[in-house]
């Protein structure tokens, strides 16, 4: 009787075995790969100083297996004559990815896998794929992984102990280009002049990934080596002139902002963005505005500011009175004129109630 794995002749007996163990594993494979997404969205979260844009994965298609088979390992081990069976040589059945911002993000996420995952094989792209003028882009990381021992003696995790998963890290520059990479036709075969177009282009996003991490970091150096206003006028001694006055001329900015901020919020987390689009709304409401005349202006302000916002939090459970809000206060409180748009009409007629109640004259 003919064995089962040769009912189809045209079809090799190991291609038909893995096609029957693809159909399988599918629902313990698909499994294990929203398992290990999940796990690695909870590490990375954890971690500061490292930007995630996604995490995504996906079990690689039975025909894509196959393909990548035959393409790199079936011609050898025929002529070789040894015995195998397919599924032992698709390392990526599982392939996840994780894509962040800057390109020396990348080894720091592979550090805080390994503490997670066993390493059984690494492979990076940028060198293998620059390391030729034929080839084109590069790829980030590959890390092919598997449980490690104290992962894998976890009881919620003992059934994917034995399934192993390729990961890949990559920018999102990176990511980029492998996108368009892949819909560039015959590759192999097309003209020198079209593949030094390609290599240029490859050139340019290897340039933006390393402009945007300096930009980066020229930005954080930039905030380090803002003046502290606040520093300033708390070391200055009692009665001499502070020292804030040197630099009268400064206009406010988003660092020197941050500063001043950061010493009267210290556990807020004040995003980037929201900084820019603020410190621009400052400088249109007091043009030419010093960040000496704004650090004065929350110092001199804040505590019966923060009055009102215990009562407009005792009469409003549930709004937000956040630190913008606060500063906007600040800001009208120390000239009502120059930042009267600092707060709406609403905000601003029950701010003045509450002074009118609560606050002498003399003291506004």
């Amino acid at each position: 009787m003919p064995s089962q794995l040769t009912v189809d002749k045209d079809l090799p007996a190991e291609e038909h075995a893995f096609r029957q163990y693809y159909g399988q594993e599918l629902p313990v494979l698909e499994h294990a790969c929203a398992f290990y997404i999940a796990l690695l969205q909870s590490v990375l979260s954890q971690v500061e100083g490292i930007d995630i844009s996604k995490v995504e994965g996906r079990v690689k298609d039975r025909e894509e297996c196959l393909r990548k088979f035959s393409r790199k390992y079936r011609a050898t081990l025929e002529e070789s004559g040894i015995d195998y069976e397919i599924q032992h040589y698709i390392t990526d059945l599982i392939g996840l990815r994780v894509v962040c911002l800057y390109e020396d993000e990348l080894e720091k996420v592979a550090q805080i896998v390994s503490h997670y995952f066993d390493v059984i094989d690494v492979t990076d792209k940028v060198s293998a794929v620059e390391s030729t003028e034929a080839s084109f882009g590069y790829k980030g990381l590959h890390l092919d992984l598997r449980l490690n021992a104290e992962q894998a003696a976890l009881p919620e995790n003992a059934g994917y102990a034995h399934i192993p998963f390729e990961l890949q890290v990559r920018t999102i520059i990176q990511d980029s280009w492998s996108v368009l990479d892949h819909k560039i036709k015959y590759k192999k075969s097309i003209p020198a002049e079209l593949k030094r177009r390609i290599n240029v282009l490859s050139a340019l996003f290897e340039l933006a990934d390393r402009e945007f991490r300096q930009i980066r970091d020229a930005t954080d150096a930039e905030l380090l080596r803002a003046v502290d206003e606040t520093a300033d006028l708390n070391e200055s001694d009692p009665g001499e002139e502070p020292r804030q006055t040197i630099a009268m001329g400064s206009e406010l900015n988003a660092f020197t902002f941050l500063k001043i901020a950061q010493h009267f919020f210290k556990d807020f987390d004040f995003d980037p963005h929201k900084v820019d689009m603020f410190v621009d709304d400052v400088r249109a409401w007091a043009p030419g505005v010093t960040r000496a005349r704004f650090n004065a202006l929350l110092r001199e302000n804040i505590a019966v500011v923060k009055r009102y916002k215990q009562f407009f939090d005792e009469q409003n459970p549930g709004s937000s009175f956040n630190p913008y809000t606060v500063i906007r206060h600040c800001l009208y409180l120390g000239d009502k004129t120059v930042f009267r748009r600092a707060l709406r009409n609403s905000s601003r007629e029950a701010f003045e109630a509450w002074l009118l109640m609560n606050v002498p004259v003399q003291n506004l």
